[in-house]
């Protein structure tokens, strides 16, 4: 593995932006001014002549919406690239609108977040759609490592720092001391999973077909990973699978809770994974210092609880986990020096 080589000289403030190319949203951070963009990682496309029709907020507007000509997809799955070229242009057009907006006098240098457990296929993937977009050098960083750089903990000390970063496609834990990633466990279960397995149990158990933006309000306004307090209602609107006609259920939290048990319980066993591969040195830092979650799976209500149990280990719940891995490569980029060796080419 190749480590970053540059002169920090040529860091020009104006000419430097960090990406979290997530699986749901992406953001964009530029130095100096910090997050400039949060978009979600969706376009439109017609299908006849592969014209892009909408990027960002306003394809996800069209999600389960559009006619048969025009299709809204999600180019990056399990958080690397699955459509390179829809991905080529969704940057392309973000990072376009940032540097005009910017008026950079150069082709600005890019630092992108990437899973930890990305193959150097995908890692090609990325640094190619980046310089397609007009980034002058590219460089990566691990998604764990961001976040935990994002929620403020001492990475480039020897003592052990343990970070849950549970995305749209893949949940990342790792294990952090002396500026590198000592352990991880990366799964590609995340917020979309959840997603699907809500979407799955109102099939089999209410013959209601609901579609993705459905189960993801579901998701975010009731669900909880263990039992809170009385039950919340949400009426769902879809369509009757038996009649075809639309119709409307009311489901409960606990219902909820229900359907996504085992994504969420194929979280807590890879927790328990990267706890059994963590050096006994470092596990007893976690024991004193506990395992810090973010990202925006982390949101689930009840879930930093059920992690709590599962393991014995104070949990803490970043204040803004959505923009814990941006945030993090934009402190990389105010002090290169302290974080030069976290990069990557």
């Amino acid at each position: 593995m190749k480590f970053l080589n540059f002169r920090l000289g040529n860091f020009m403030p104006a000419n430097e932006i960090a990406v979290d190319l997530g699986t749901s949203n992406t953001l964009i951070y530029v130095k100096g001014e910090g997050i400039v963009l949060n978009e979600p990682s969706v376009v439109a496309v017609e299908k006849a002549t592969g014209k892009i029709m909408g990027i960002g907020l306003e394809a996800k507007r069209m999600l389960g919406r559009t006619p048969d000509g025009i299709q809204a997809v999600r180019p990056l799955k399990d958080g690397v690239i699955a459509d390179f070229d829809v991905t080529e242009k969704m940057l392309r057009y973000f990072l376009s609108s940032i540097i005009s907006k910017h008026m950079f006098r150069v082709k600005p240098r890019v630092i992108i977040c990437v899973p930890s457990g990305i193959t150097e296929v995908e890692k090609r993937a990325v640094r190619d759609s980046a310089h397609s977009a007009g980034a002058k050098e590219v460089y990566m960083v691990a998604e764990p490592m961001a976040a935990a750089i994002g929620v403020g903990l001492p990475v480039e000390t020897p003592t052990g720092n343990m970070v849950i970063d549970i995305g749209g496609g893949t949940t990342e834990i790792a294990v952090i001391a002396l500026s590198g990633i000592v352990s991880d466990t990366s799964i590609r279960v995340g917020g979309d999973e959840l997603d699907q397995a809500i979407v799955q149990y109102m099939r089999k158990n209410y013959n209601l077909l609901i579609g993705e933006p459905t189960a993801e309000l579901i998701k975010m306004q009731i669900a909880t990973a263990v039992k809170l307090g009385d039950d919340k209602e949400f009426e769902a609107k879809g369509r009757d699978l038996v009649s075809g006609i639309p119709k409307v259920v009311v489901v409960l939290s606990s219902e909820i809770r229900e359907a996504i048990q085992e994504p969420i319980q194929q979280i807590v066993d890879a927790v328990r994974r990267a706890l059994e591969i963590t050096p006994p040195e470092l596990a007893s830092d976690i024991v004193d210092r506990g395992i810090v979650m973010a990202g925006g799976g982390s949101m689930i209500r009840g879930l930093d609880v059920l992690v709590s149990q599962e393991t014995s280990l104070p949990i803490k719940v970043d204040e803004d986990p959505l923009t814990c891995v941006v945030r993090g490569t934009g402190r990389i980029l105010d002090d290169p020096e302290k974080y030069r060796s976290v990069l990557t080419t």
